[in-house]
């Protein structure tokens, strides 16, 4: 099929969804050319200007004003999209500074209650207010200011978004779903608050990270708005200061566990696949010891995964694949790579998990390869070094506890201080995700100048700000311009004088899960494989060009967000279909898109992407 083909045929086959609210949605569909297409609503007046799907504000022109009873009800003015956003953006530099709740109400807070308004009266131009200004608003909906949020989320609720399921719903919960108003949902986020970003049990509140997600699913992948579902499944907390709140509005019980907590969440995931047999559940923010069970539990069974230990391991992944580059070296060189990891959470043991199979990948694929690759990580936890000497190991970390063999030469012992790892092992990377701010001390990195590579790299990738293990300003400036540094959210980059500049790469999740999630959904895959997660992160490890890479940049600038999501997400598409995995999507079958070519798949991909473009709205009588 010609790639000039391919749009007439996509566009030919694809067909709106929808029916929410009794309205008949001609419009919205996954296709950016359905965008253009008429609404038909069987509503009129001031019910559309209180319906944030469908209302333009003043952008209605004076056909539909009188068409659908809005004339009088606007002022007589009739702007543009571009002019209503120009006028938000002035708007929301000026009044940024007024719309603070009190003194200890941060900016990036008061932009994030701005942004929330204009979600509440007109979602089409929130998405495009997003998408156009995402650099400067992706950490406001997301990392770190949603951990603010969350945080204080129970003076910040105004009107609900999403579901949230308890222990006291169950046995209801088959019944439950049939309360959320879409006939079609493609992308639930579900969390259970239990370990929010880095800032521990937030319970309810926890609902924000959902939302957040979900904002970067449509605004970077095109995900359909009204087809997204955040979740807060609420099985008490173990956060005393909440359980005492007057204002919590969670259950204020202490978590429940074991048997009795895995049922809940098997009676959810039942629920929702039964009324949503296509839809994709994205687990976040799940403590440790949950978060490896039940991706264990369900990754077989149902179109899910944890992006805590799946994305977080691929965007780890692309980093260090990039920052082989760096050096010079090929990304083959990569199973070469001493890595010392700080933290071993559900982020930490699944970017080893990852990492590992990736250099045994590279080196074969048998027995002899994976210990290889094993023996090219050094751990580290609270207690230090982790050995096969420690008792009460934890089992997802037991494979890659050092041996006792190999302790005596390399002059170290169970629990030796990070400190003490880095100077005996002379690592290529240092990677943090111990959610402990400033574990990566001048010691640390002062240790880090005897690396066996010419150019070591620094993954500081705890969220959020406060809770990164170094900033770039002390990885620089304790070991010059010949590093890599990267982090998990946001720090701008260092002047280092005569002209230099020291980059400071964010490594953020929304580089890959978004368009796993869009691969997964467009490609029609019975499962989210190993493969298919590889395959996003070599996409996004070879996304960036030669000579950006050696300039020390391993990371793509978010302002590429949509381009960077295409990619990955046909990537993904490719992977299913080469494993044998794919079930088409609509009128796509599988047949048909294992004969697309690579081009074809990414402008497929593009198609088939949302755009918040305003339709042209239809009054009917019911």
């Amino acid at each position: 099929m010609a790639a000039a083909s391919i749009s007439r045929s996509l566009l030919r086959r694809s067909r709106c969804g929808g029916g929410e609210h009794h309205l008949l949605l001609l419009a919205r569909g996954f296709v950016t050319a359905e965008c253009h297409r008429p609404v038909v609503l069987h509503k009129r007046g001031s019910d559309i200007l209180h319906d944030p799907w469908f209302n333009r504000g003043t952008g209605f022109s004076m056909t539909e004003r009188d068409r659908l009873g809005l004339r009088g009800l606007l002022p007589p003015n009739v702007v543009s999209s571009q002019q209503q956003i120009d006028r938000f953006m002035l708007d929301m530099q000026r009044l940024q500074k007024y719309a603070r709740d009190g003194p200890s109400d941060t900016y990036p807070l008061a932009k994030w209650r701005i942004l929330n308004r204009l979600h509440d009266r007109n979602e089409t131009m929130y998405y495009k207010v997003l998408i156009d200004n995402i650099e400067e608003h992706a950490p406001i909906v997301y990392t770190p200011t949603v951990g603010l949020v969350c945080q204080n989320y129970s003076g910040l609720f105004r009107r609900p978004r999403g579901m949230y399921f308890s222990a006291e719903d169950r046995g209801e919960m088959m019944s439950m779903v049939y309360n959320w108003p879409a006939d079609q949902v493609d992308m639930i986020v579900v969390t259970d608050g239990s370990r929010i970003l880095g800032l521990g049990d937030l319970g309810v509140h926890g609902i924000g990270i959902a939302i957040g997600k979900l904002d970067l699913y449509v605004a970077a992948a095109g995900i359909n708005p009204q087809r997204v579902l955040p979740v807060m499944i609420d099985v008490g907390t173990n956060n005393e200061k909440l359980l005492k709140d007057p204002l919590y509005l969670g259950l204020q019980e202490h978590r429940l566990e074991g048997e009795e907590y895995v049922a809940i969440i098997d009676e959810f995931m039942e629920a929702v696949f039964a009324r949503w047999p296509n839809v994709i559940v994205q687990f976040e923010d799940f403590q440790s010891k949950w978060a490896f069970r039940l991706l264990q539990r369900y990754r077989k069974t149902y179109r899910m995964f944890n992006d805590d230990v799946q994305g977080t391991a691929g965007v780890a992944i692309a980093g260090l694949l990039g920052a082989v580059r760096a050096q010079g070296r090929p990304m083959l060189d990569f199973p070469k790579q001493k890595i010392v990891v700080a933290g071993a959470g559900s982020a930490g043991i699944g970017v080893v998990n990852a990492a590992s199979r990736t250099m045994a990948r590279m080196l074969g694929n048998n027995e002899v390869a994976f210990e290889s690759a094993r023996s090219q990580f050094w751990i580290v936890d609270a207690h230090g070094l982790i050995t096969e000497e420690r008792t009460n190991i934890d089992p997802d970390a037991r494979p890659f506890a050092r041996r006792k063999s190999e302790l005596g030469h390399q002059g170290l012992s169970e629990g030796a201080s990070l400190v003490e790892v880095v100077k005996k092992v002379k690592p290529d990377v240092i990677l943090g995700l111990s959610a402990v701010g400033g574990l990566f001390s001048k010691e640390v990195l002062e240790a880090l100048k005897d690396s066996s590579s010419s150019r070591p790299a620094i993954f500081a990738m705890s969220n959020p700000t406060k809770n990164a293990e170094c900033t770039p300003e002390e990885a620089f400036s304790i070991l010059g311009e010949k590093i890599i540094f990267a982090s998990g959210s946001p720090f701008s980059d260092v002047d280092l004088g005569n002209g230099k500049i020291g980059h400071s790469n964010q490594g953020n999740n929304m580089y890959l899960f978004p368009g796993i999630g869009l691969g997964t959904l467009l490609s029609g895959a019975r499962v989210i494989s190993d493969g298919m997660l590889q395959a996003a992160a070599e996409r996004l490890a070879s996304y960036m060009k030669e000579e950006e890479v050696l300039e020390g940049i391993v990371y793509p600038p978010i302002s590429r967000i949509r381009d960077i999501t295409k990619e990955v997400a046909a990537a993904v598409v490719k992977e299913a279909v080469a494993e044998d995995l794919a079930e088409g999507y609509r009128d796509m079958d599988a047949r048909e898109l294992a004969r697309l070519s690579e081009e074809e798949t990414v402008e497929y991909v593009q198609q088939n992407m949302w755009s918040p473009v305003y339709p042209t709205i239809v009054y009917k009588k019911d």
